[in-house]
């Protein structure tokens, strides 16, 4: 029997063994039951309350490509904590010809071991919901006594001996570093750079960039403010910067939001360094600004035009040019011919860049191997059969199913999208939810290169090959000017 393990481990600061023990235990159980593991699946720091899991996910795609016949777990609860859950992926597994093996828990065949088995899920449900609601108590109540809590210290804060929050030197130099500067007039540019050349890391050992400069410079705990969730204690924890320095600080950033492209802009320009001025070639880039009334607006604006005031091309309306992008790749690109031309592309390109050497060698010494095992039968049909033949029967055998086995290693190390995979998942953006930002910064990011936009044109090049890669349309209506309706259209300039 060919099998897989299947590991989880949860984050929380509970009794739990590591995916490394249950491995261990598990590889015990295959052994001594002569059961082959072929591959592993682990999902580290995940709970097993929902199906939310990668690894598991993989684990049952390959299920459904008979690849193994058997997932050895180390207990019931590490396949899943929600008893719905696990009784619809058991179903699906038991249609691929899948069984569930546990290295730590006994269940017979027969009534009595469904009943059992249903017994320790319902177990491990029970112990979900009372663990994650012991866990959410003693959280709360180390955030009343101004303790750390689980998750990464800002940067300049350590976990002290009394288990609340203490200054760690280093950090804290460089979080002063980042205020006063900023204070005085430095740009988030200048900043990061400065930290970058002297190797100054965030919190979590990586480079500083806008992102994390940003979170940093408006942390209010920063100034002895101890806050998790609704829990907020003023003086909970020693102050890094005064509380002068923190307000000039985030009056400083209110003034910088305003200004074009800000760095601290709450809204995301989901075309940002895709799209481009088609007169001088320029960055299209974020702006926000003011009208007559007192409403807000975001728009692109041509780089060049607001910092050299060196080009003529008129801004856009945020929403529009955003809207118009997405509809036209949904009307023009995610039809049924480009989709099917994309996934044959796309399936040429896993063949060109996909490494098949090694999996065409054991396929290879597999025909081999079979072809001596035939032969070895022939002969003794023929009434050849000595102690020789037999061992080397024996070996042959041996060989063909290590072969075997390493050849669905090899297989689930390197997975191989379908033509009709990659078509389902184009074709999933049809009906899905297009005011939703997820699914349309999906979109842009997936379909579309660039998009050069004129005064009275657009034009969008996608990320495939082909005469149709191009798409070119005539704005009827001036829409681009700030506070003027969205209610512009696209008309058929020239020919896809």
């Amino acid at each position: 029997m060919r099998a897989v393990l299947y590991g989880r481990y949860s984050s929380h600061n509970q009794k739990d063994a590591s995916i490394e023990q249950q491995f261990r235990d598990c590889r015990e159980y295959c052994e001594k039951n002569d059961i082959k593991i072929i591959g592993e699946y682990s999902d580290r720091g995940l709970t097993g309350k929902n199906d939310k899991r990668p690894e598991f996910q993989r684990m049952i795609k390959d299920a459904a490509k008979s690849r193994f016949q058997l997932i050895v777990c180390w207990k019931v609860d590490r396949f899943a904590r929600n008893r719905e859950d696990a009784a619809i992926y058991k179903g699906r597994l038991r249609r691929f010809g899948v069984r569930i093996m546990y290295a730590k828990e006994s269940i017979p065949d027969g009534p009595e071991g469904i009943l059992l088995e249903s017994m320790l899920e319902g177990t491990a449900e029970y112990y979900s919901a009372n663990l994650a609601q012991n866990i959410k108590r003693g959280l709360m109540d180390n955030a009343r006594d101004c303790k750390v809590n689980n998750g990464s210290l800002p940067l300049g804060y350590k976990k002290g001996d009394d288990s609340r929050y203490a200054i760690e030197p280093v950090g804290a130099a460089v979080v002063r570093d980042a205020f006063e500067m900023y204070a005085s007039g430095f740009n988030v540019k200048k900043i990061i750079d400065n930290f970058n050349i002297r190797g100054v890391k965030t919190s979590s050992g990586s480079k500083f960039n806008k992102n994390s400069l940003r979170i940093m410079l408006k942390n209010e705990r920063y100034t002895g403010v101890y806050i998790y969730g609704s829990v907020r204690i003023e003086n909970g924890i020693p102050p890094i910067v005064d509380k002068e320095l923190y307000d000039k600080v985030q009056a400083q950033i209110k003034k910088t939001a305003k200004a074009p492209a800000s760095s601290w802009s709450d809204v995301d320009y989901l075309l940002t360094g895709k799209m481009f001025c088609g007169y001088c070639g320029s960055s299209m880039i974020g702006d926000t600004g003011t009208g007559k009334h007192g409403g807000k607006y975001n728009y692109y604006t041509c780089s060049k035009r607001k910092h050299k005031r060196d080009c003529s091309k008129q801004s856009i309306k945020k929403e529009w040019i955003e809207d118009a992008a997405v509809r036209e790749t949904i009307e023009k690109v995610l039809v049924d011919e480009i989709i099917q031309k994309i996934a044959d592309a796309a399936v040429a390109l896993q063949e060109r860049e996909r490494d098949t050497s090694f999996l065409e060698s054991l396929e290879t010494q597999l025909k081999e191997t079979e072809k001596s095992l035939k032969n070895l039968l022939l002969a003794i049909e023929q009434g050849i059969f000595t102690p020789t033949t037999r061992d080397r029967m024996v070996e042959l055998e041996g060989q063909r199913d290590d072969l075997v086995l390493a050849i669905e290693e090899e297989k689930i190390k390197k997975p191989f999208f379908t033509r009709d995979q990659l078509i389902f998942w184009m074709e999933r953006y049809r009906n899905a939810d297009l005011t939703d930002e997820n699914v349309r910064l999906s979109i842009i990011e997936t379909f579309i290169s660039a998009i050069y936009i004129f005064d009275n044109e657009l034009r969008i090049v996608y990320n495939y090959c082909g005469e149709s890669n191009t798409i070119i349309r005539e704005l009827v209506t001036q829409c681009d000017k700030p506070g003027v309706s969205a209610g512009s259209t696209l008309t058929h300039k020239s020919p896809d």
